[in-house]
């Protein structure tokens, strides 16, 4: 009798294990949907860029944000701006892989490009042409006329690499056969170009060098500028602070920012943000661009900071 009832006990079981698997079906996996899985936005590795401290830290904020904001909407992904305090921590960032992307100076590009094989991207264009200048500014009360008539007074370096703040500076000095050591009273660095133009315009400084580009743009954002430093020297034309990748960046990263970036000038979003930088488009360049810069880089040689 006992058996009896061992056998429906088991009987029953599997018929209730066969009831389960049938009426579950409809849950089971099909492995041959292909269908992707969505993407959680917070999973997308953020883009790191790194801007060089060109312009002071806030006016790298303001004035990049724009540019970023498209940039993450352009390629759906978040942006991480990587800051540090000069051009060589900047270059630092990139040879380790630490950015993608940054936007560096002249001499920094050379100095990557050179010893690490950072890769350009793109450049800017302003007012038709990649190229820019180092200007030698005073106040606009002083007497100086020339470099040479700077010779026992204060002057302000931008950065210890930059090239249009730092290294044309020290090769006009070196052409008087001086150097800058002991033709100027003092020197210090700003660690910006807009800060060495206020260090000149407060009084601070009888002199700086620095970028034509920033000069230009801190002039419309500051138009009391023009009233409080003058220019008293134009260096020729040098190739134009480039938008850089790391050498590590994967290809097609490195093709699909550089399509953002060429094209963003052709859509409203993309000319507000380059507007907001004072800047019409970028473009290709080429590595030779750099080749007069890098002519002086060589005959200056090594700065200390």
């Amino acid at each position: 009798m006992l058996r009896i009832i061992w056998l429906i006990f088991i009987v029953l079981t599997l018929t209730r294990c066969h009831s389960d698997l049938t009426t579950s079906s409809s849950s089971v996996i099909d492995l041959s949907d292909l269908e992707p899985l969505p993407i959680r936005n917070d999973d997308i590795v953020p883009l790191r860029v790194s801007v060089a401290a060109v312009i002071s830290p806030r006016g790298t904020v303001e004035s990049y944000q724009p540019l970023l904001d498209y940039l993450s909407k352009a390629l759906d992904r978040p942006i991480e701006l990587v800051q540090r305090r000069t051009y060589q921590e900047t270059n630092d960032l990139i040879e380790s892989g630490e950015v993608d992307v940054a936007f560096v100076c002249t001499s920094a590009y050379i100095t990557g490009h050179d010893e690490f094989g950072m890769q350009l991207l793109a450049a800017p264009e302003v007012n038709g042409e990649s190229l820019y200048y180092s200007l030698l500014i005073v106040p606009t009360n002083s007497t100086t006329q020339v470099i040479e008539d700077l010779e026992g007074h204060v002057f302000a370096f931008t950065d210890p690499i930059s090239y249009s703040g730092r290294v044309y500076p020290e090769y006009l000095v070196r052409q008087l056969g001086k150097r800058t050591e002991l033709f100027f009273s003092r020197t210090f660095f700003t660690y910006s170009h807009d800060e060495a133009i206020y260090a000149v315009a407060n009084g601070l400084a009888d002199g700086a060098a620095v970028d034509s580009l920033v000069y230009e743009f801190a002039l419309e954002r500051d138009p009391t500028l023009s009233h409080r430093v003058r220019i008293i020297h134009r260096s020729p034309p040098f190739g134009i602070p480039p938008v850089v990748v790391s050498p590590n960046v994967r290809p097609q990263q490195r093709v699909l920012l550089q399509e953002v970036l060429l094209s963003m000038h052709e859509n409203a979003e993309g000319q507000a943000a380059l507007a907001a930088l004072g800047l019409e488009q970028f473009k290709l360049i080429d590595d030779s661009v750099y080749n007069s810069a890098r002519e002086i880089i060589d005959e200056v040689g090594p700065l200390s900071s």
